[in-house]
């Protein structure tokens, strides 16, 4: 009787300790994968939480009645330059409508919509060309233009004036590879706020023989009539 009774007792206390032992596995497990499930939950609700994307990928939305842009010169002579206005790329290397020189884009100040783009060679292009075009620009015409690689050696002042009437404030001192990112308009009272330039010095420059590119973003407001 005595021998059963501890056989008995060693059963039960075998069976004690493989409950408690299922039991520890068991809640251990499951708390690895509760926690792993709030982890991946966690995860999915901080990549939902990304930052909004703006028009043009700059940095703010734009209030109403504006529209979002942003100019990036060319990098030397390697890298082409890329306009976007209202969320449209207008001129870049993928659209293959770049060149070297000055790159511009006109767009309807009410609508928004893309009138013209062209690429003008300042090295050894046709000035007259780049004259004429920017004469036949219409009154209320934003402007939009980026420079890539040499903008300046066959600038002459009379079509700087041209631009000094779009809004201009550099383009009078913009001298050869120097970099130069611009959106202005035809028939501005004042200075344009939206122009960017930097000078073409060995001391500073980025590039062996170029300064870096420019990059210029904001928004423009719609003209109202």
């Amino acid at each position: 009787m005595r021998m059963t009774g501890v056989i008995r007792f060693v059963a039960l206390l075998v069976t004690l300790l493989g409950t408690w032992f299922i039991t520890q596995m068991y809640f251990d497990q499951s708390w690895k994968a509760i926690t792993l499930r709030s982890w991946l939950g966690s995860t999915d609700k901080t990549r939902s939480k990304q930052l909004p994307q703006h028009k043009c990928g700059i940095q703010k939305s734009c209030p109403q009645n504006h529209f979002a842009f942003k100019i990036i010169s060319g990098a030397a002579n390697v890298v082409g330059p890329s306009i976007c206005f209202d969320d449209v790329i207008l001129m870049s290397s993928v659209r293959n409508n770049i060149g070297r020189g000055l790159n511009i884009a006109l767009v309807n100040g009410t609508s928004g919509q893309l009138l013209k783009s062209e690429a003008f060679d300042m090295y050894s292009g046709d000035i007259n060309k780049l004259d004429t075009f920017l004469q036949e620009i219409n009154h209320g015409t934003i402007v939009l233009v980026a420079s890539y690689d040499d903008a300046a050696t066959k600038m002459n002042d009379k079509v700087r004036a041209h631009f000094v009437e779009l809004g201009s404030s550099h383009v009078n001192k913009l001298g050869f590879r120097d970099n130069w990112v611009f959106l202005g308009a035809k028939g501005l009272r004042n200075k344009s706020p939206f122009e960017d330039y930097i000078k073409n010095d060995v001391k500073t420059n980025k590039y062996d023989g170029w300064p870096e590119l420019l990059e210029l973003e904001g928004c423009a407001p719609r003209k109202m009539d």
